[in-house]
């Protein structure tokens, strides 16, 4: 199934050349082969920033659509993951190395990619898990649970009290469970397997969520645990815009037999932090919508300054920056509060199945069947007692029937 839409600002100057540069109507994205015949493209995951947008497909390929240049294959084998930050990239592959590039990772050759995993200093930590790309700056998470950090720190963005940039990967934070940061954005924010939660970078306009104390704070160069200045709850994700932070919480029900509940959290710029305000708000505080209800988000994704919402009820919701398009309308106003984004017929019998990514101002919906999340899924579902006699192991076979099984559940709780 080759499901992509597409609208706001289009930089997709291959794929989308005889588009306007300016799409409020959602179009479909078609990939063609040598002779201008359309394929069929199965998609695993779509990264976008401000000067390119990476296609990495389930057969491994990646396409990289650059600004006004034609479209070139990235070379790699194995791809687990990419990401694109803004002045960078990042590429995983299944064996735990990363290649990345980028004038903060690599000054003398910014477009040669360079394997920024086997810099690090403890030979014993280069098995990579899981990347992150900021703005400038790039984190690596090692099957230790060692989160590096590589590249630009003039916000404190890789934790230190300095200005001075990193060409290798600096130990941040040992015991880390999860990364947390946006492609356009200069803070982010590390999750330990306590559970506690510590933000560090740019906090201009309160976008670490401190709290009032730290509103004057331009700069946090050291890591601020964010200890009660957060909501209880399970921290599904956390994505970073540039001026604003958006946090997806699972509080579990006293009824061991419900749904834990989602909710919305936001903090940072008031205009673009879904929260109505007309100034900065400088802690998470609760996005609250009669679009969507405590079990129905199912995605979040944040983009330089507009954020998507997708929900299991089959709706796309946005907020925030609008002035390309991104959020859909015509009328390129900021949005304050979370609206529905109409779109034309998709199938959305597996709404979950279908993921969101916010470029600088721009938009995509994708369909993507993936394997990739496989192991986590069983675990998780392992952990609630669902499907508890699925034992993970290798053959395909036994694989495709435990995700029939993952999307079974899925479903049923979208309806």
């Amino acid at each position: 199934m080759n499901e992509i839409l597409f609208f706001g600002q289009n930089h997709l100057s291959t794929l989308l050349k005889n588009e306007p540069k300016i799409i409020f109507k959602p179009i479909h994205i078609n990939f063609v082969d040598k002779d201008g015949n359309e394929i069929e493209r199965k998609i695993k995951k779509i990264s976008t920033g401000y000067f390119s947008t990476i296609f990495l497909f389930e057969d491994g390929e990646v396409i990289e659509e650059r600004r006004s240049t034609e479209t070139s294959t990235i070379e790699f084998s194995n791809i687990k993951d990419v990401e694109i930050g803004y002045r960078n990239q990042a590429i995983l592959t299944y064996e735990g190395n990363v290649f990345a590039k980028g004038k903060d990772i690599n000054p003398e050759n910014p477009n040669e990619f360079i394997n920024i995993s086997s810099l690090i200093e403890d030979p014993n930590g280069r098995i990579i898990q899981d990347i992150v790309c900021s703005s400038q700056s790039i984190y690596l998470l090692n099957s230790k649970g060692n989160a590096y950090g590589i590249g630009d720190n003039l916000y404190g963005q890789l934790g230190f009290d300095s200005f001075k940039s990193t060409e290798k990967p600096i130990l941040m934070m040992k015991n880390v469970s999860k990364m947390f940061s946006g492609k356009f954005a200069d803070h982010a924010f590390l999750l330990n397997s306590n559970q506690e939660l510590f933000g560090f970078g740019n906090n201009a306009a309160g976008q670490i969520g401190l709290g009032e104390e730290a509103t004057i704070t331009r700069s946090v160069k050291k890591f601020a645990k964010l200890k009660k200045k957060i909501p209880k709850g399970k921290i599904i994700d956390i994505q970073c815009g540039y001026s604003h932070s958006i946090m997806l919480i699972e509080d579990q029900n006293e009824d061991q037999n419900e749904d834990p509940k989602r909710k919305l959290y936001s903090c940072g710029n008031y205009a673009y932090n879904g929260l109505d305000k007309r100034q900065h708000e400088s802690k998470f505080t609760e996005i609250t919508s009669p679009l969507f209800d405590d079990n129905s988000i199912l995605e979040i994704s944040v983009g330089r300054y507009h954020t998507l919402i997708l929900t299991t009820n089959k709706k796309l919701l946005g907020f925030g920056s609008n002035d390309y398009g991104q959020l859909r309308f015509e009328n390129t106003a900021p949005q304050p509060i979370p609206i529905q984004i109409d779109l034309p017929y998709l199938a959305f019998e597996d709404i979950s199945n279908y993921r969101i990514c916010c470029g600088y101002s721009n938009s995509f919906l994708y369909y993507s069947l993936s394997f990739s999340n496989l192991e986590e899924d069983l675990i998780k579902l392992c952990k609630r007692k669902e499907f508890c006699d699925i034992s993970f192991k290798t053959q395909d076979g036994e694989i495709i029937e435990a995700h029939k099984l993952i999307l079974k559940y899925r479903l049923k709780r979208s309806k």
